[in-house]
């Protein structure tokens, strides 16, 4: 009989030559059927060393042939920082890959999920597809962990904690912390960190710095160049192992794992871009233009922070600043991009479109300047575009939070959301500890700083529980360690005829 497609992809995937742009290879395994609530029941993965399987039973692989291609799945591999600054974007053998059952289990349970998950090496340099000087959306650590402090009212310990938690704790964690009883809570993939966080907030507050990567920010803190940073700490606790990122640690992901609680194989949104079975089209939820669509995404039964706390608690204010996790959200920086469309005052279109790039411009020319702004590093935006549209974002969201949080104190939000982009875009234009990174997260404390400070002077921050987290992390890519597997899948597969697409690229679809 012919090795079936996938078999032949695997192959051409593992090979030895392409082992330093292929860390491994993963699929849920055909034969072992699927749980009770749609995951597999079992994962396989491959390196060009060996093959294991990962089941409920062996969520750290068993192996069937060869060695383990997961060396090692300690969430605190590389801790404390000096050894991931020693080691930066280590080579597969000496990497790791944390929590690789559950996070792969899930990612595979949905349709919308490929037939292959490609993972690249830490180090792996691919400009011609999109790729950047940083990186993530690996299931390696670094690239997965993403920072988690918690601060202020009813944190219950203090410092930096050698552990870890999962970014599928922040809602239910967040949640628990605004009061929400357990019961509202049961059934996500996350759980509450309740050992470490006692309800009865008056103000709940949840900050995520996309890419803001954990080890440069405590660094930082702790040298007296994030002092917004370092006044959280001083009132609470970080974990050193940070928050683990669903795979893939892509943004789209893991902003609504974050905030659903649950993992991408049941709210739907599995990469940044995927290729929909069912619809039968490419679809990109990480996009200026289609952000604001991200709950179209979503599958039934999923629930936001923002709903979940206006069910247990009616009448509560919520707020969603610059985040597209925004469903149930009473005021929300995204709802008023949908009623301004829905209005006909623009047409966002669709990716790469012309009319989506119009749209994107007329966004652009109603932000604020951040070449005026003592919150922004402005040589840095003359440099790189993406910092300054981000810098204009994010000087946005700092207006919006001081203005929900000037409101009479009966009408401030009960829990509020604030997303910060800056991080993500400095990191991609420089990689973890360059300069341009380490502005970003400066840029992202200053108006934090200023936040804080308005909080203080109402008298709000002594009453108030924070949350500082990331969706992933970043690591630098070699711009020696470079190449694809393009050729090597065309070789295996056109011959047979085989209809075959890789998006992402990593997430490798086929017609079978």
């Amino acid at each position: 009989m012919a090795p079936h497609p996938r078999d032949l992809a695997v192959a051409a995937l593992t090979a030895a030559d392409l082992a330093h742009v292929v860390a491994l290879v993963a699929w849920p395994d055909p034969e072992a059927g699927r749980l009770p609530d749609g995951r597999p029941a079992a994962v396989l993965v491959a390196d060009h060393g060996g093959r294991a399987r990962l089941d409920e039973q062996h969520p750290d692989g068993q192996v069937l042939t060869g060695r383990n291609p997961l060396a090692s799945t300690d969430p605190l591999a590389f801790l404390p920082y000096e050894q991931e600054v020693a080691d930066p974007s280590p080579d597969h053998e000496r990497n790791a890959y944390p929590l690789p059952w559950l996070r792969l289990s899930s990612f595979f349970a949905d349709r919308r999920s490929p037939d292959v998950a490609i993972v690249h090496t830490a180090g792996h340099y691919f400009p011609e597809v999109g790729g950047h000087r940083g990186e993530h959306g690996s299931l390696d650590v670094i690239q997965s962990r993403a920072p988690l402090l918690l601060s202020g009212a009813g944190v219950t310990a203090r410092g930096r904690l050698a552990t870890h938690a999962r970014l599928v704790d922040v809602m239910p964690t967040l949640a628990h912390a605004a009061g929400v009883p357990a019961a509202h809570l049961a059934g996500l993939d996350g759980r509450g960190l309740d050992d470490l966080v006692e309800p009865g907030a008056t103000h709940v507050i949840g900050l995520l710095w996309d890419g803001g990567h954990p080890g440069s920010l405590l660094d930082l803190a702790e040298r007296g160049e994030l002092p917004a940073v370092a006044r959280l700490l001083a009132r609470g606790c970080a974990l050193e192992g940070g928050a683990v990122a669903e795979f893939p640690s892509l943004t789209l992901v893991n902003h609504t794992s974050a905030l659903t609680g649950v993992g991408p194989g049941r709210h739907g949104v599995v990469g940044n871009v995927y290729w929909d079975r069912d619809e039968e089209r490419r679809v990109v939820p990480n996009d200026a233009s289609t952000w604001h669509r991200t709950a179209e995404l979503y599958r039934p039964g999923v629930e936001t922070l923002f709903e979940v706390v206006a069910a247990a608690r009616p009448g509560a204010r919520t707020a969603s600043v610059n985040e597209m996790t925004d469903r149930g959200a009473w005021a929300s920086t995204f709802g008023l991009v949908r009623a301004g469309l829905e209005s006909g005052a623009a047409h966002a279109g669709d990716p790469g479109t012309p009319e989506s790039r119009d749209f994107v411009s007329v966004v652009r020319r109603l932000l604020p300047d951040p070449l005026v702004s003592p919150f922004v590093t402005t040589r840095r935006c003359l440099e790189d575009d993406d910092y300054a549209f981000y810098s204009a974002i994010d000087l946005l969201g700092l207006a919006t939070m001081s203005g929900l949080f000037s409101a009479p104190a009966d009408e401030v939000p009960a829990v509020a959301w604030w997303s910060q982009y800056t991080t993500d875009a400095g990191h991609h234009a420089g990689g973890p500890r360059s300069g341009i990174a380490t502005d970003a997260l400066r840029d992202c404390d200053r108006r934090l700083g200023a936040f804080l400070d308005q909080l203080d002077s109402r008298g709000l921050l002594e009453d108030s529980f924070i949350l500082l987290t990331a969706d992933h992390g970043f690591e630098a890519a070699d711009p020696a360690v470079r190449g694809m597997w393009t050729d090597a899948l065309a070789a295996a597969l056109d011959p047979l005829g085989v209809g075959w697409r890789d998006e992402g690229p990593g997430f490798l679809y086929l017609d079978t």
